[in-house]
């Protein structure tokens, strides 16, 4: 598997790149900012966009995926509980001092729990984990051992509750119900900062 990870801008929103080797098509997870720099990892690989992934509706993940679509013709795909995010784009701009995302659309199919996304030989699973978010997902990949897990899970740390859509006990249990029934030896790819483990969260992430 081709694995990428750069943080894109200004909160430095961690956009990863999964490649399958053979068919050279890939999956774009969260393409918030920055998309010459992912156009480059794309080209530099050889790689075909099959889907556009936003775990969640925030502008720092979803802001550039429209930029992307058109550059790829890959469809995007987000959970649609996270429209009233969507609806409140320039809000979301003015928190951060941002200029509000041109053009921010509805997913072009909706994502739900159990859902595979796919691209060659890669398989991918969709975790809905709302807390961060109500339409916040992750996505699980099992024969990698690599869950992409957007703003639910972080490096010792958990997402933010305190904005629209947050909700504090509702994360907590579906980091408990989706995420912490996963195998130790799971490579977590938060939505920004360092990558972690499943186990290493398990045994010392003070908010679990």
């Amino acid at each position: 598997m081709i694995q990428e990870t750069l943080p894109v801008g200004m909160l430095q929103c961690n956009c990863t790149i999964l490649g399958d080797e053979t068919s050279r098509e890939a999956i774009v997870i969260d393409p918030g900012d920055d998309i010459p720099s992912i156009q480059a990892v794309l080209n530099r690989h050889g790689l075909t966009v099959k889907s556009i992934v936003i775990t969640h509706a925030h502008i720092d993940h979803i802001a550039g995926a429209q930029r992307l679509k058109k550059l790829t013709g890959a469809p995007i795909f987000y959970n649609e509980n996270d429209l009233p995010l969507v609806k409140m784009m320039d809000v979301q701009a003015g928190w951060l001092g941002l200029s509000t995302p041109p053009e921010v659309a509805p997913p072009d199919a909706a994502l739900t729990n159990g859902q595979k996304i796919s691209a060659g030989a890669l398989h991918g699973i969709v975790l809905h984990t709302p807390g961060h978010t109500q339409g916040s997902i992750c996505l699980y990949l099992p024969k990698q051992s690599l869950l992409v897990a957007g703003d639910t899970l972080f490096a010792g740390s958990i997402g933010r509750t305190d904005l629209p859509g947050g909700d504090g006990p509702q994360l907590i249990r579906s980091i408990h119900n989706q995420l912490l029934t996963l195998p130790d030896e799971i490579k977590v790819i938060p939505g920004h900062g360092p990558s972690t483990t499943i186990g290493e969260e398990r045994e010392t992430n003070p908010f679990l």
